[in-house]
C-alpha cells in the first residue's frame, strides 16, 4: 500500500510580504493589512511585517486589492522605512518632522 502525505495548506494566518519597486516610479506591496493614512507625499501602511512608511512626491494609489492585501502606488518614491512601534508613535514621529 502506498502512502502519500497530503500537503498542508496555509490557513491565511501567515501571509507573505513583498515590496517590488520599478524605476522609483511604481511600487507594489503585498501583505498589506490596512492603509492607515495617505496623501501625495506619504503613505502609512500596516503590513504583516509591521508599519511601512513610504515617502515621495505626487504619490497616488494606483491599485488596492483588499482581499489579497496588495497595494500599488505610483509617483516619485524617495524613502521607505519600517516602524516597529505602534501606529500612534509612527504618526507622531513623522508629523513632528513635517511641522
Amino acid at each position: 500500500m502506498n502512502y502519500y502525505p497530503t500537503k498542508e495548506t496555509t490557513t491565511g494566518t501567515e501571509q507573505e510580504h513583498s515590496v517590488k519597486m520599478k524605476n522609483r516610479k511604481t511600487l507594489e506591496i503585498s501583505g498589506v493589512k490596512e492603509v492607515d493614512s495617505l496623501d501625495n507625499e506619504e503613505f502609512l501602511l500596516e503590513t504583516v511585517m509591521g508599519y511601512l512608511i513610504i515617502r515621495g512626491q505626487n504619490l497616488q494609489m494606483k491599485n488596492l486589492d483588499v482581499g489579497e492585501g496588495i497595494v500599488s502606488i505610483k509617483g516619485k518614491i524617495y524613502e521607505m522605512s519600517y516602524v516597529d512601534e505602534q501606529k500612534e508613535n509612527a504618526k507622531g514621529l513623522f508629523s513632528k518632522l513635517f511641522r
